[in-house]
C-alpha cells in the first residue's frame, strides 16, 4: 500500500517540530495506519506504535469490557473510546482510532464506513463518520480510509488545540 510521500512527510515534519508522540489503534484499516507510520521519517522519535484489534478479548488490553462488540467495533463511541485509551496505554500525545465495517453485510444496512476519532492529550479533537459506495472493494475502503484520516491529522497538527484547562500549542 503506498501512501503519498508528501503527506507522510508533514505528519513527520509537525510531530518533531512539536516534539510530541502518536499511537493507533484501528481495526477497519486492518494495520494501513500503522504501515503509514513505519514509513514515514524520524518515526522512531515520534511513532510509539499500535494495535490491530478484531475481537472482544484484544480490547482487554486497553481495559476496555464490552460484551457488545457494537458498541466499539463499529461506532463513533467505541472510537473516541478506542483513541483515549490507546493514547494512555501507550502514553502519546496524539492517538487516532478507526473502527467500521469493509465489507457489506446485512447487518449493517450493506453499507461500507468507518468511524475514526483523533485524540490530543486525551481529548477528543476530531471524530466522525465515513461512508463508501457498496460496491467499492474492501482494499480500496480501507486505503481511502486510511489516507482520509491521514490527512485530517495533518490538519490537526498545524492547529493550536484549546482543552478544558489548557492550550496546547
Amino acid at each position: 500500500m503506498n501512501f503519498s510521500t508528501i503527506l507522510l512527510e508533514r505528519i513527520s515534519y509537525h510531530l518533531l517540530r512539536r516534539g510530541e508522540t502518536i499511537s493507533i489503534c484501528e481495526s477497519a484499516t486492518s494495520g494501513a495506519l500503522q504501515l503509514a507510520f513505519s514509513q514515514m521519517p524520524d518515526a522512531q522519535n515520534f511513532y510509539k506504535g499500535g494495535l490491530t484489534i478484531f475481537t472482544n478479548n484484544q480490547l482487554k488490553l486497553l481495559n476496555i469490557n464490552h460484551n457488545d462488540k457494537d458498541q466499539i467495533f463499529v461506532s463513533r463511541k467505541g472510537a473516541e473510546e478506542l483513541s483515549i485509551e490507546i493514547g494512555k496505554q501507550f502514553s502519546s500525545d496524539w492517538a487516532i482510532a478507526i473502527t467500521g465495517c469493509i465489507i457489506p453485510t446485512e447487518e449493517y444496512n450493506n453499507q461500507i464506513f468507518a468511524h475514526y476519532s483523533i485524540s490530543y492529550k486525551n481529548v477528543i479533537i476530531r471524530s466522525d463518520k465515513i461512508e463508501l459506495h457498496p460496491l467499492t472493494k474492501a482494499w480500496d475502503a480501507q486505503k481511502y480510509f486510511a489516507e482520509y484520516v491521514l490527512t485530517c491529522l495533518r490538519c490537526e497538527l498545524k492547529h493550536e488545540h484549546i482543552t478544558k484547562d489548557r492550550t496546547y500549542a
